[in-house]
């Protein structure tokens, strides 16, 4: 079977898909999260990894927008990575000489200060992941371009390292999720983990509140909640919902059961184990925000 990540190779994606595939399936980049899941839905690929969150800026706007928009899917499985970035350009180039930088509009967040402290005049030019930023500089040879990506992408890609660790916080994490069709099978439950819910729009006064509230009711433990436009008209919005727990919990499926009386076109996007922290406990990190 075959798994598409946001590409090209060397992305902080595929190296998180690497963690979330099995020996026999094998992994194809994709240009875009959008398109990767459309070919999920298509059925061109078995599934996909791909961003949904990091612990400096949030969710991935265009993940959530793709699994809350366009049709059923099922989350079946989390990696964190620890993320760190370089700026990297073209051999023999000279840090002074940078007039652009390319990379993905999350990773330039991350690496601001620095930018603005370092690189004052150079112009952000977003690019749909750090890997097609570090192959776009490698291609064009461009001596006033530089990209911000992984260290291993640059090296991947021939570049030259100008600096290392130039994000804000140097144990940043990123969570990827594995997104398959919605007869996917659901993982058994665990020691730990977590249930992802989507929520169509709500119009009756204080819905959102009771829906909301069926969580504390039962005892489960909700975690984030993030709107997203529905991209019909001005101030119409969908959510995305996470809580801790397996829908197979008591707990958890008692609520979703109640959501679903509010809110009958909720969507169960998946129940899957939390995934391992990649920074030892005894680092201080900042809690995954969720928007």
């Amino acid at each position: 079977m075959q798994v598409a990540y946001l590409g090209p190779a060397g992305s902080f994606t595929e190296l998180a898909a690497r963690k979330l595939v099995a020996p026999d399936e094998d992994l194809t980049p994709r240009a875009s999260v959008p398109l990767a899941l459309r070919h999920v839905r298509s059925g061109a690929v078995g599934a996909a990894v791909v961003p949904l969150e990091n612990s400096v800026e949030g969710v991935v706007p265009t993940t959530v927008d793709g699994l809350v928009r366009g049709g059923p899917l099922r989350i079946t499985g989390e990696a964190l990575l620890r993320v760190t970035f370089a700026l990297a350009s073209a051999p023999g180039v000279a840090r002074p000489s940078i007039r652009r930088v390319l990379t993905h509009p999350h990773a330039h967040s991350q690496c601001r200060d620095w930018l603005a402290r370092e690189l004052p005049e150079a112009e952000f030019v977003p690019a749909g992941s750090t890997s097609e930023a570090a192959a776009t500089v490698a291609r064009e040879a461009d001596p006033e371009t530089a990209a911000v990506c992984a260290p291993a992408t640059a090296a991947r890609y021939g570049l030259d390292v100008l600096a290392t660790d130039i994000g804000a916080r140097r144990n940043a994490v990123t969570r990827f999720v594995r997104v398959a069709g919605p007869d996917a099978v659901t993982p058994a439950p665990s020691d730990r983990d977590r249930t992802s819910i989507v929520l169509p729009l709500l119009d009756q006064v204080g819905a959102l509140h009771r829906v909301l509230g069926a969580f504390a009711r039962h005892g489960a433990n909700l975690t984030a909640i993030n709107s997203r436009p529905t991209g019909d008209a001005l101030g119409r919005y969908c959510f995305f919902l996470e809580c801790d727990g397996h829908i197979a919990d008591t707990a958890v499926a008692r609520a979703f059961e109640e959501l679903r009386r509010h809110a009958p076109q909720a969507l169960l996007l998946g129940s899957y184990p939390q995934a391992p922290s990649p920074v030892p406990s005894s680092t201080p990190v900042p809690a995954l925000a969720h928007g």
